[in-house]
């Protein structure tokens, strides 16, 4: 099987091709100068050169903060280049695979957001990811949706490693403990969409299709998880570091945060049987991955 994933350099197709080494499945990367998300149209000759049998869409606009002064870009790039990225696989029969993110659910719910909740995002970040998916959805049928929510992995940039960078220089941090969501490890995520892609690939079920959640199985606060990080960092010979729980209000943003991003992950372990590691463990095998780099 040959998968084509958009992005070159991010936490997500770096860890999808790792994965596809061991597995035996090809995966071809395409991102800059080959496309340009921001130019939807130059996607259209790679893609049907590449000749892939699945299309996972990856690479996103994820400035959450600069999107609320750059909307239309991020609008070109998480709603138009996605809705073309669909008519493209429309157009060469094959699924496309898409990552969304809970930005999508304005963060108000008292339990967690399973794929039947009503989407409202509360960003200019949501609401163009959520253009994606319904640009998606008017596109093609055969696709699949997965919404995460806090991912970090050894590659790229993301929480997990700017905490251990802020704690090489301080020994206290502060860190918004009124946030709650669901840690993703992007290796995981890599697992379910290679399994999904394989699955959709072969099957045309329609219940196979649509809409799911795709988070670490639990949840935790910022506060929390930046505490199990230094935790985890000790072990290894790391710095001890002090972490300060602080209110979302004491660190305001240009863009407004979720204060529950907690997904449901039961309709993908129901459709694909699939349920990912609970997110202390995934963040155990992350800090061995950094620790022996």
């Amino acid at each position: 099987m040959r998968v084509l994933i958009t992005g070159t350099e991010g936490q997500v197709d770096t860890s999808v091709k790792a994965l596809g080494e061991q597995l035996g499945i090809e995966v071809i990367r395409i991102g800059l100068p080959d496309i340009d998300l921001s130019r939807p149209d130059s996607l259209e000759a790679p893609v049907r050169a590449a000749s892939p049998d699945v299309i996972i869409s990856s690479a996103a606009y994820t400035a959450v903060d600069k999107a609320e002064s750059e909307p239309d870009l991020a609008r070109r790039i998480n709603g138009d280049a996605p809705g073309e990225l669909a008519r493209i696989a429309a157009s060469l029969n094959v699924p496309l695979l898409h990552l969304s993110t809970d930005y999508v659910f304005p963060g108000d719910k008292d339990g967690v957001y399973d794929e039947a909740d009503t989407p409202e995002p509360a960003s200019v970040y949501g609401a163009t990811k959520l253009a994606g998916e319904r640009q998606i959805a008017a596109n093609t049928d055969n696709f699949v949706i997965l919404r995460t929510a806090w991912v970090y992995s050894p590659y790229g940039n993301n929480f997990v490693k700017t905490m251990l960078r802020l704690g090489k220089t301080r020994d206290e941090i502060n860190v918004v403990a009124d946030q709650h969501g669901c840690p993703t490890y992007a290796p995981e995520i890599a697992r379910a969409l290679l399994t999904v892609a394989q699955k959709i690939a072969a099957d045309p079920d329609p219940k196979l299709r649509g809409i799911f959640h795709l988070t670490g199985t639990g949840e935790t606060t910022w506060a929390d998880f930046a505490e199990t990080i230094f935790l985890e960092s000790v072990k290894r010979g790391g710095k001890a570091v002090k972490v300060n729980p602080i209110a979302t209000s004491d660190y305001p943003t240009p863009a407004k945060r979720p204060a529950n991003s907690r997904l449901s992950g039961a309709k993908l372990h129901s459709i694909y049987g699939l349920q990912l590691d609970p997110w202390p463990v995934s963040l155990s095998y992350c800090m061995d991955a950094l620790a022996a780099t």
